[in-house]
């Protein structure tokens, strides 16, 4: 009775199994189709992007930059297209495998994907934006700047130009990290300090530039006091 029991036990077990396994074979054909589908599209319409960006030339507006030169120095090669076409591919790749995970019932780490590394994406390219724009406008208005005090004759141009370059870089990466969700708190009491010292940084600048001016002013009201008070 016994024996009799434990056979229509593990039979009913094997049963359960081969019927489990029947319903999950189709539903994993279908999820790896929709999975290698995503892998194909993003890989081409990823590769198309980047190809598009790179015909445009568009890292030549980088050549000769700060950012350049710190990659190059880094052993990297700047590659916009690439890193846009990666983000895209990927955006695709991961867009199609949530449907597949869902397929296969997966939905703690579908949940994942969805919440945190799909809406991630968009966040990583905002940022690299940010980035990209700085790069671009960092060294012109540094230039501007140089120009601008040396044709007021302040002997600080140099600094200047350079405070007002870093401060973009630092301005930058303080909005690509609040975009990213990077402790926002410790961004606002970054953002507080750095405008500080960019404050103290300006004004010492245009203190010691402006020191011989100073001077001279000062000079010459007390010769106009002494011109006066000798009539």
């Amino acid at each position: 009775m016994l024996i009799q029991d434990w056979a229509v036990v593990l039979k009913t077990s094997l049963q359960g199994l081969g019927a489990g396994f029947i319903d999950f074979v189709p539903k994993l054909i279908i999820a790896i189709i929709l999975f290698i589908l995503g892998w194909v599209l993003g890989s081409i319409i990823g590769k198309w992007v980047g190809q598009l960006i790179t015909a445009l030339k568009i890292d030549k507006l980088f050549n000769g930059t700060s950012f350049d030169e710190a990659l190059t120095k880094s052993g990297f090669k700047l590659n916009v297209g690439s890193f846009i076409g990666g983000i895209i591919k990927w955006f695709i790749v991961i867009a199609f495998l949530i449907p597949s995970l869902e397929i296969l019932n997966l939905n703690e780490v579908n949940l994942f994907l969805t919440d945190k590394v799909l809406l991630f994406i968009p966040k990583l390219f905002v940022a690299a934006l940010v980035l990209v724009v700085a790069t671009l406008i960092a060294d012109i208005v540094k230039v501007i700047v140089v120009s601008a005090a040396e044709t007021a004759k302040i002997k600080s141009a140099n600094l200047l130009g350079v405070v007002t370059k870093y401060s973009i870089w630092v301005f930058a990466f303080i909005i690509a990290f609040h975009e990213l969700g990077v402790a926002p708190w410790f961004m606002e009491t970054l953002f507080m300090a750095i405008v500080y010292m960019i404050g103290l940084a300006v004004a010492l600048a245009f203190g010691l530039g402006g020191k011989d001016a100073a001077a001279r002013s000062i000079e010459k009201v007390k010769s106009e006091m002494t011109r006066h008070g000798g009539n």
